[in-house]
This record gives C-alpha cells, sequence and structure tokens, in this order.
C-alpha cells in the first residue's frame, strides 16, 4: 500500500464534518449512548478519509474494529451495517478504509503509535494502560479534540475483490418449524431452530401439551401381563453384552416379570397406551429414513431395533455421501444419522451408517420434514471399482541407466492388484521431456485408460515430468495436495484418460496420497481443485510404526 501525503503546515480544525467538536459530542451522546473517545477519534478518521475520495464517488467502508469506530462511519457517512455499505471486520485494529464501490480504490486510515507521543492520554486510552476507571475522560478528550486526524497515517488501498460482490440473502423461505421468514440458503430451517438462539429456552421446544401427548402412560409391570410392550427392551451388562429381552410387539407373560424387575424396570410401556394424536413410532420412522438414505450399492442390514436401522455395502467399492443434505438431515430435532467418511473403500458386507428417531415417538411433522429432506434422492451410494487397464511411466535418468533398480513398478502394480486392475505395461524413461511425451502417446495408443507417471514431480534441474506430460497434450493439471506424504502430487486429463502422477516418497512411505487419490479414479470422480484442499483436514500421515490404514485418521 503506497502512503498518502497528509498536508502539513496547516491550522488544525477542530471541527467533525458538519459538527463543532462540542456538537458531535453531543451527537454521539444522543447516537452511542456516550461520547466515547473511539468515537470521537472515529469521528476524525472518517472525515480524513473522506478527503481522498473524490466528489461524486460512490463508496463502501470497512472497519477492523467492532467497538465505536463502526458508529462513527455511520453517523458521518451514507455507509451503514443495514444498507450493506459498511462491514465490519473485527480484527481488533482500530483502522477504517473508504473505497470507491467499483473499483476498490480507496484509503486507509489507522491511529498510528509513533505518532501519540505528544498525545499521552491518547496513548492510556489506546492501549488501555491504566484501567477505565483511572483514565482522565476530560483530558483524553481534548487531546482528540486538539489532535484530530494528526495521530492517523492514511495509505491508498485497493480492496480484493470480493469485497466488492453484493452478498445477496438468496430466496427466502418460510421455516417449517417457527413459521418465519428466512434465507433457505441457511438450511432447511431458519438457523434459529438450528439452535442459533441467543437464548436459554429455544421457542422452537414444543408445547407441554404437546409434550404430554407424546410420551405414552406407563403401567406397573405386574399389570402389563398378557399385553403388547411397546418397544424393544435391553439389558446391559457393562463391558460385556447388549441383548434384546423384550422385543416391541412381544406379549409379556409371567414368566418376563422376574426378568425386567432384574433389569430394573419396575414399569412398562405397552401398545394399547399409544399417545394420542399423530405420532410416528421409532421403528417406522427409523426403518423410513434407511429406505430413503440407501441409494446404489447400498443394503438395510436389519429391521428396526430400538428405533435404528444400520445400513451396509451391497457390495465392494468406494462410499459416496450427500455430505451437505446428510448435515441437512441432522439439524431436525428428534432424528439422527452417521456415516463413515465418504471417499472410503467399503468391502461388501461393510456398515457404512445408522439412522434412528431419538424419542419413542415422532410427531408427524417432525417426521415429514425430515423426510423432506431425504425425498429428494438417497444419501449413501457405493460406487463400483472399474477394472482399468493402467499404464505406467517411471522417469529418471538413475533408473534409466541402470545405476538404480527400479522398485516403483512393484508398488503401483501392487496397489493395482488390489482393485482388481491390469497393468498395460510400465516404460522406463531418463528424464527427458519428448521421450515422456512419447512414453504416454505410446500407452494410449496401446490401449490405458489410466496413466500412473512416477517422480520427477520435485524441484530439481532434472525433474521434467510435468514439461512432458503437457508436450504429450495432457490438460487441466493439478499440481501439489495438501497431504503429507504426497505433497507433489499431480493429477490431469488427456481426452477421457486420467493421469495421475506420484512423486518418489510413494517409494519410502506405505500409504500416501495415492491411496487417497486411486480409489477415486477408479470410480471416475471428478477431482477439483476444492476437492484437493478438502483433503488437508486429516491429510497428514503419523507414519506409524504399525500401519493400520484404512482405519486410521489419514485422509479421514
Amino acid at each position: 500500500m503506497e502512503e498518502c501525503k497528509v498536508p502539513v503546515g496547516v491550522a488544525p480544525n477542530t471541527d467533525v464534518g458538519p459538527y463543532s467538536f462540542e456538537e458531535f459530542v453531543e451527537a454521539s451522546r444522543q447516537f452511542h449512548g456516550y461520547p466515547a473517545p473511539g468515537l470521537l477519534l472515529g469521528g476524525y478518521m472518517v472525515e480524513h478519509a473522506k478527503t481522498f475520495i473524490p466528489e461524486g464517488v460512490l463508496f463502501d467502508a470497512v472497519s477492523e474494529t467492532a467497538w465505536c469506530l463502526p458508529d462513527a462511519v455511520q453517523m458521518l457517512t451514507p455507509c451503514t451495517v443495514g444498507n450493506g455499505w459498511l462491514r465490519v471486520l473485527n480484527l481488533g485494529l482500530y483502522a477504517l478504509s473508504l473505497f470507491d464501490k467499483r473499483t476498490g480504490e480507496g484509503v486507509r486510515v489507522s491511529v498510528d503509535t509513533e505518532k501519540l507521543e505528544k498525545w499521552p492520554e491518547i496513548a492510556v486510552w489506546l492501549f488501555k494502560s491504566k484501567p477505565k476507571r483511572e483514565q482522565d475522560t476530560m483530558a483524553i478528550r481534548a487531546q482528540i479534540r486538539d489532535a484530530g486526524a494528526s495521530v492517523c497515517s492514511v495509505e491508498k488501498i485497493f480492496v480484493k475483490e470480493n469485497m466488492l460482490d453484493r452478498k445477496s440473502k438468496g430466496a427466502i423461505g418460510r421455516c417449517s418449524r417457527c413459521g418465519q421468514a428466512y434465507p433457505i440458503a441457511h438450511g432447511p430451517v431458519c438457523r434459529g431452530c438450528q439452535g442459533e438462539l441467543p437464548y436459554k429456552k429455544s421457542i422452537t421446544l414444543p408445547s407441554e401439551t404437546e409434550l404430554e401427548e407424546a410420551l405414552p402412560r406407563s403401567i406397573p409391570v405386574e399389570l402389563a401381563v398378557g399385553r403388547r410392550a411397546m418397544h424393544d427392551m435391553t439389558r446391559v451388562r457393562p463391558g460385556d453384552s447388549k441383548t434384546v429381552v423384550i422385543k416391541r410387539g412381544q406379549t409379556i407373560d409371567i414368566g418376563d416379570l422376574c426378568r425386567l424387575q432384574q433389569m430394573g424396570r419396575f414399569s412398562v410401556y405397552v401398545e394399547e397406551d399409544r399417545p394420542s394424536g399423530d405420532w410416528v413410532h421409532e421403528d417406522e420412522a427409523a426403518k423410513a429414513f434407511a429406505e430413503a438414505m440407501a441409494g446404489p450399492g447400498v443394503a438395510i442390514e436389519n429391521a428396526p431395533r430400538e428405533g435404528k436401522v444400520n445400513l451396509g455395502a451391497e457390495r465392494s467399492g468406494m462410499l459416496t455421501v450427500d455430505v451437505e443434505r446428510l448435515e441437512s438431515f441432522n439439524l431436525f430435532p428428534g432424528v439422527m444419522a452417521a456415516s463413515r467418511k465418504g471417499g472410503v473403500l467399503i468391502k461388501a458386507g461393510g456398515r457404512i451408517a445408522g439412522t434412528r428417531a431419538i424419542p419413542l415417538f415422532l410427531s408427524r411433522r417432525d417426521f415429514d420434514l425430515a423426510m423432506s429432506i431425504l425425498n429428494p434422492g438417497p444419501l449413501f451410494e457405493v460406487k463400483p471399482i472399474k477394472r482399468k487397464r493402467v499404464g505406467a511411466v517411471i522417469t529418471g535418468n538413475e533408473v534409466y541407466n541402470g545405476l538404480i533398480e527400479d522398485k516403483f513398478e512393484s508398488v503401483i502394480r501392487n496397489k493395482l492388484t488390489e482393485y482388481g486392475c491390469e497393468m498395460v505395461r510400465a516404460i522406463i524413461t531418463p528424464d527427458d521431456t519428448d521421450k515422456i511425451a512419447q512414453a504416454v502417446k505410446n500407452l494410449v495408443h496401446e490401449g490405458a485408460d489410466l496413466i500412473v507417471t512416477t517422480a520427477g514431480l520435485s524441484v530439481d534441474p532434472d525433474d521434467v515430468t510435468r514439461k512432458g506430460l503437457v508436450n504429450a497434450g495432457v490438460t487441466d493439471l493439478l499440481y501439489g495436495i495438501p497431504v503429507l506424504p504426497g505433497a507433489m502430487t499431480l493429477l490431469g486429463r488427456l481426452g477421457d484418460i486420467r493421469l495421475l502422477g506420484v512423486p518418489a516418497c510413494a517409494l519410502f512411505y506405505k500409504i500416501t496420497s495415492l491411496d487417497l487419490l486411486l480409489p477415486k479414479l477408479l470410480v471416475d470422480d471428478e477431482i477439483t481443485r476444492s476437492d484437493l484442499a478438502k483433503l488437508s483436514h486429516g491429510g497428514l500421515c503419523l507414519e506409524c510404526r504399525h500401519c493400520s490404514f484404512p482405519k486410521c485418521s489419514f485422509g479421514r
């Protein structure tokens, strides 16, 4: 940022815009509740910044603190928080910027701590070197009046493009729980009904009447003989077992009384005492949720038990999860679903998710709302691994000239064997761009539909693999990913053929970025820079002596 030249030798003017200083003190009291030093100094900062904005230019403002300074902007400019022309970035810095709405060109005015030597009371206020009750308010106010903007520095700025974007609320809908209008981009219900209201008791809680209706009436166990249980009842032996002793719908007989009492159950719910009104039993709700969530390659493992249903893999492949809708589903009260992380390989029969209703009975309204998230389509799918024909290009002068034995081919071949893929051929090339390019073209001609290159992706002078790939016609290159080991991984495309560049670390580490990306390529997943950025959370391998991948946090 370039420093602006501030006129010198001019007699200080204590006016603040259209106000005399005394008038501004009173206006601050009316607007802010108190003529705070930060607001008074902020007035001079705002007016000083305005002198650098050409007449007729529409401008926006940014305050870098949430205390006092935003009110000075709102008092002296058309920019307010309400109209969106003022943005408050609480960086804790006493600075503000005014800039052209269209171009982003403007000025930043900040308190310059090096200029406070002549103004010790302002320094006390700014640095809070004395408790507020010990600060001399009138002396601070007098020094602010006399110093004005002279204690500030001014810089020319160009704000970032995203600050010029007008953030629209987007489409507005009616919250299905509380009935209020809200931006539907916030989720299936408003953020208040998601639990973000600043009150101890949410207005979306069911009424006392609703709660009473939802609770079935229990009866003493001795009166339950001959009647049917309303839900599964389990016996838990800590650290040993959890067993269903009485199943839902089972008729309770005299022999069950002792078992129930040993379990600590002296009263039970029975079918005949279902709650009045329109309620959905936990088992019916869980069954409906599971059926709606299961997509291709996903099977329902079990009949509902205690209001819970599990989902498993019907075939081996890679799990995909509609994360946004899964999270939206879990915003509703009384329901839940939990799954494994998307992008992991699943063997046939492996468990991938579970869902349940939390209360014994779910209101029909809440059930319908939760189902509205699931109706557009399933949340989970297991994509089958495609048995691709894979070609490998192994680069390196030392390998090509026989100075060291190639180990890369066996590493790649072993990885591919796990997925049932065939290696068409492995071609060893020197660090020569033309020969690397020709090797890639040869593999394409021989029918490879996935090409893996090894090494030559670092910053050494001989690392020319990327240039050779470009010469071969590879496009959409993504080089470098936030995964360790494997940061120098490369992805690209040659027509319909996918390409994966594996750095040398794959020779030394058992598990690398190769193990995270190869499954995605084998199910033809699109991989964007955004997808790679998401790997950063969980992208650090701990290099355990006894590797348990994929039963660990790496890539998860």
